[in-house]
């Protein structure tokens, strides 16, 4: 690797992290078209340690408080009805589906998931759902209003993200949409179930990425990682995700999803008539 290409990625993955756009699908995509090997599943993983970083930083006032409300409501006797503790439940059963998905399919995660076919089809059938959410949703419901139920379904939606081109967040955003949770509010609990599952995910794969053992059959040629790439495209990937998630709820604010629909549904054609005329990788 050399240091246009850890800035080049550490943008990529800052960009389209919080973005229902899939950061997964554009770190594959992105290096295809500049003519460089895949970053990998385990690079892509740990670069996200830099966007959880962001949402940290952003978030933080909620997460000491949602924290502290989980944490009192383990006492015996305690009351877990407050929304703070309600968030934290739903965020702690919210990781279990992901995380139980990631470890018994690890294999295609780093193999068929990554296929440029496979990207092109998940970006158009979850676009559609995106679509479908914002047709039939009351949109009724604040962050405050989230139960455990809602953790679990939208857990679920979350681990739909281990296909690249589904997208962590547009996944869950579709789900807490169709559960009729404002855009805004959908948005906040995506941001926030997220950094449990991609925390723990970075810090597994963590090992793979600096020490990578051999290939898998079927899985691309993938980047050599060395310390300082990775720092600098962690780095600057939370930078860009912190830009990223001020832009994004503040945008949801007052418009729809629609123009990420849109470029989803192109996106997604475009990947498959590349991927069928063999002009991407």
């Amino acid at each position: 690797m050399n240091l246009l290409q850890s800035l080049t990625l550490g943008i990529v993955q800052g960009l389209t992290e919080f973005l229902p756009i899939s950061s997964t699908a554009h770190l594959k995509i992105v290096p295809s078209l500049l003519g460089w090997r895949d970053p990998g599943s385990a690079g892509t993983a740990v670069m996200q340690l830099g966007t959880m970083a962001a949402v940290v930083a952003y978030f933080w006032k909620d997460l000491l408080q949602i924290t502290g409300g989980f944490l009192r409501s383990l006492r015996p006797g305690a009351d877990r009805s407050s929304p703070e503790a309600r968030l934290g439940w739903a965020v702690v059963v919210g990781t279990i589906p992901v995380s139980v998905a990631g470890l018994l399919l690890e294999e295609q995660i780093d193999t068929v998931f990554r296929a440029n076919v496979v990207i092109g089809v998940t970006q158009i059938v979850m676009a559609l759902l995106l679509w479908l959410s914002e047709a039939v949703a009351k949109r009724t419901r604040t962050i405050e209003d989230v139960r455990l139920r809602d953790g679990w379904l939208v857990g679920f939606a979350q681990a739909l993200a281990l296909v690249p081109g589904a997208s962590r967040s547009g996944s869950t955003l579709t789900a807490a949409l169709l559960l009729n949770l404002t855009r805004e509010a959908a948005a906040r609990f995506s941001f926030l179930l997220s950094v449990p599952a991609v925390v723990l995910s970075g810090l597994y794969k963590m090992k793979d990425v600096l020490d990578p053992e051999p290939l898998l059959p079927g899985a691309a040629p993938v980047m050599a990682w060395s310390t300082p790439d990775l720092v600098i495209a962690t780095v600057v990937s939370g930078v860009i995700g912190y830009l990223s998630i001020a832009f994004l709820l503040r945008y949801l604010r007052t418009r729809t999803t629609l123009v990420f629909i849109v470029y989803r549904l192109l996106l997604g054609a475009l990947l498959l008539y590349l991927a069928s005329t063999g002009l991407l990788r």
